[in-house]
């Protein structure tokens, strides 16, 4: 089995695979309602909340698009708060639907500034809601969302939060922060391949999904909450990775979520401990580095492009590459959902040898 190390899809543990190939059931009979209540329950303890929450058959994107037509109509101002490739898209679905967007970008490899948030905030009082990605995987850096968080709470904003690559591998109460909808993948942190977003919806963000005018269909909120109340989805849903997600809500609720937390923080030092002693340079800013996925520069010489194709056909070790401005300048390593130190040994056991043939002149 290839060692997958890109930030997602990411391996996917042998029970879960187990799981996704029982026979076919009733999506709208009482066993799948049990399978769909005990599911919903778990994901509310990972994501310390009592908010409702629901689970879209999409990937991560749709549950994005989800939060923002369900809350906002067309003309309103939100703040996209962007550090990265997936901050500049969760805009663009806003901007698509007709929302005002005011730019809030920040250089890729830094963290967003809650003070300049406050600032942008105070200079548009117009403003409805901002836009945040949690962890950045195209540049391995997580925002300080807590006092971001604080930030547009205490202006009475709403807080649309794209926590795909995050929650049930960082830390992320919801509650606690007065985040009013929030949205992970399923083949991300939770070891389950894709086709899954699950997505909260607070309070407040119930108010506003009364008033938006967006257009929704597929993923409107209120569909599924009429569903979610009869142990159903409005939709057909991906009923095998359903499957998949009881099995990996159990183990993720057997290890607990504080143990998951550091075990992800261990490993992420360790990724970069390593990187550090072969004499690579980290393209993330050490304070924000992400707990789930290391950014590299590819700098003495090294091609990361040609590294990446060598880890993977002589090492059957399989990276990330940059993206966009990032493409050829930087690689990334995978480091969330099921993983443990000895498929970081691993990689870098292959880098060690790997890096020489890819041009790295570095210690």
């Amino acid at each position: 089995m290839s060692n997958l190390r890109i930030p997602g899809p990411t391996p996917c543990p042998p029970e879960v695979l187990q799981a996704m190939s029982w026979q076919m059931i009733n999506h709208r009979g009482p066993q799948f309602a049990g399978y769909l209540n005990e599911v919903t329950e778990g994901l509310k303890t990972i994501f310390q909340t009592r908010n409702d929450i629901f689970l879209l058959s999409s990937s991560g994107t749709g549950g994005l698009e989800s939060a923002i037509v369900n809350t906002l109509s067309p003309g309103d101002k939100v703040l996209g708060v962007s550090i990265g490739v997936f901050g500049d898209r969760l805009a663009s679905i806003a901007k698509t639907y007709g929302a005002e967007v005011i730019p809030l970008k920040f250089e890729w490899g830094k963290a967003a500034d809650a003070s300049a948030v406050a600032g942008a905030l105070k200079a548009n009082p117009g403003i409805k809601a901002v836009l945040v990605t949690h962890n950045e995987t195209s540049t391995g850096v997580t925002n300080d969302l807590a006092s971001i968080a604080k930030v547009v709470k205490s202006a009475g904003k709403l807080l649309l939060v794209d926590a795909v690559s995050s929650m049930g591998s960082i830390n992320l109460p919801v509650d606690e922060w007065g985040v009013d909808v929030c949205v992970t993948g399923s083949q991300k942190g939770w070891m389950v391949p894709p086709g899954l977003a699950m997505v909260s919806v607070s309070p407040e963000a119930w108010k506003a999904c009364e008033e938006a005018k967006m257009p929704r269909f597929y993923f409107d909120f209120l569909k599924a909450k009429k569903y979610a109340e009869k142990g159903q989805t409005p939709w057909t849903p991906c009923v095998s990775v359903v499957f998949g997600m009881t099995v990996a809500i159990k183990m993720m609720l057997e290890e607990g979520l504080p143990n998951i937390i550091k075990r992800h923080e261990r490993i992420a030092n360790m990724t970069r401990h390593n990187a550090i002693k072969l004499g690579l340079e980290l393209f993330a800013d050490e304070k924000y580095a992400s707990n789930t996925v290391t950014s590299v520069h590819a700098n003495k010489g090294l091609d990361g492009k040609l590294l990446n194709k060598i880890m993977r056909e002589e090492y059957d070790v399989i990276l990330g590459g940059g993206q966009q401005v990032l493409e050829g300048k930087i690689f990334r390593i995978g480091h969330l959902g099921w993983v443990d130190e000895k498929d970081i040994d691993a990689v870098f056991a292959a880098l060690k040898e790997a890096l020489p043939k890819a041009g790295f002149k570095g210690a």
